[in-house]
């Protein structure tokens, strides 16, 4: 019979590995931070400049959500959600109240043609103020509207792991330890002494 031969595989070679990925990890890690904070600036450049912001939020939704590190808050005293659309609720509320205050002119004008009309006697406008007055009132001035500013804030969450570099390597990097650890208690328990 022949003997099979002993194959010894030392931990410093698992350890090599273990090491080698765990920079790889950090390195990728890092990368994935650093191209959130990228696509989060897109985001509020499209913002500020009036320009398209869906494109840059979905590639900003995209990304978020499947790679991991690209937690969106930039500080323990960040506001929540982290992306918030300021300039565009702004735009928003302006054009509306904009809108409703041209309307509410539109009425006060015609209320004071129709009122100079049935009193066109009176020049002190002692008696066309009431009338302006019912009249704006029966063509239901408007206010204008209360715009949840909910609808422009966004968070969206990170995963613990993602399928990317960065996660294999973790992988990678978890075994290699823990086969280093088993094979030191190997070497040193089980295996035995020449």
């Amino acid at each position: 019979m022949s003997k099979i031969k002993d194959i010894h595989v030392k931990p410093q070679y698992f350890l090599a590995v273990a090491v080698l990925s765990t920079v790889v990890a950090v390195v990728a890690l890092r990368s994935n931070n650093e191209h959130m904070i990228t696509l989060r600036q897109a985001v509020y450049t499209a913002d500020k400049n009036n320009t398209d912001i869906n494109q840059p939020l979905k590639e900003l939704q995209n990304y978020v959500t499947t790679h991991m590190n690209t937690n969106l808050s930039s500080g323990p005293n960040a506001p929540y959600p982290p992306v918030q659309l300021k300039y565009t609720y702004e735009r928003l509320v302006a054009a509306n109240g904009s809108a409703v205050t041209a309307a509410n002119n539109q009425i006060y004008t015609e209320a004071q043609k129709a009122c100079e009309q049935q009193n066109s006697s009176d020049f002190s406008g002692r008696n066309r103020v009431p009338c302006i007055e019912q009249y704006v009132k029966s063509h239901n001035a408007a206010m204008p509207p209360v715009i949840s500013d909910s609808l422009y804030k966004f968070s969206f969450l990170s995963p613990t792991w993602s399928p990317d570099l960065a996660g294999w390597s973790l992988v990678v990097a978890a075994l290699s330890y823990a086969l280093c650890l088993v094979t030191l208690v190997y070497n040193y328990f089980v295996k035995p002494k020449k």
